[in-house]
């Protein structure tokens, strides 16, 4: 299966109904040239995460009209075998990807929670916590973190990120490190929640990470807005 291939099957879907009225979803605009580009990089060789069938795994388990918790990564792990197409979750055999074990730290530290064996965070995707990074696919290999970055996917990226602000009534944002802080002007905070910190990779998690208890702020923002918190 190609990225269009798939991009194409995601736009047919009933999930796909609120995402894919975007201006970026609509044929020959910027989801179909970023994928034109990321089959570009397959026939020339490259290994690409994730799978073609995960790439709108986020928008596609989370729908626009469900969305009340946004985590904005980078882009997926370029580790082979890692990426699923949701931000930070990872299904396969221990061990877990670093970052997410600091998640799950911060979580424990945060909710008192027992750190899970799996990494799959569904879970939360079905619940309404939107787990986009800002690049939806990434070469993969060791020293390919932000190789897609300039593929095209950030204009459909920052149109999801601007739809949410604008057509949810209150959602939290949680923005980890530098690349997701610099979506911060696309967000309403005069109606949204914006939660900023450290990444919680092993280079970063130490310099604000680590006690920004973004879990229960979250929670108790929700709950002030009337809406049901999340069962991180």
């Amino acid at each position: 299966m190609s990225c269009r291939t798939a991009l194409a099957a995601f736009l047919a879907s009933a999930e796909a109904r609120d995402w894919g009225a975007l201006p970026v979803f609509q044929p020959g605009a910027q989801a179909q040239r970023a994928c034109a580009a990321v089959d570009a990089e397959r026939a020339a060789g490259h290994v690409v995460a994730p799978a073609p069938e995960r790439v709108f795994a986020a928008l596609t388990l989370t729908p626009l009209d469900s969305v009340r918790v946004v985590i904005l990564g980078q882009d997926p792990y370029p580790t082979p075998g890692h990426a699923n197409g949701l931000a930070f979750s990872y299904v396969g055999p221990p061990p877990l990807p670093r970052s997410l074990v600091n998640i799950y730290r911060e979580r424990g530290d945060d909710l008192g929670m027992a750190a899970p064996a799996g990494g799959d965070l569904t879970p939360w995707a079905r619940q309404g916590v939107l787990l986009l990074n800002t690049a939806l696919t990434v070469r993969e290999g060791a020293s390919k973190a932000g190789s897609h970055l300039s593929l095209g996917w950030q204009a459909v990226t920052d149109a999801i990120i601007t739809a949410v602000s604008r057509d949810r009534r209150h959602a939290a944002f949680i923005l980890w490190g530098n690349p997701a802080q610099a979506k911060r002007p696309l967000i309403d905070e005069a109606h949204h929640l914006v939660l900023a910190s450290a990444h919680p990779s092993p280079l970063s998690a130490r310099r604000g990470f680590f006690g920004s208890r973004p879990f229960s702020k979250a929670n108790a923002w929700l709950e002030a807005k009337g809406e049901a918190p999340i069962n991180w």
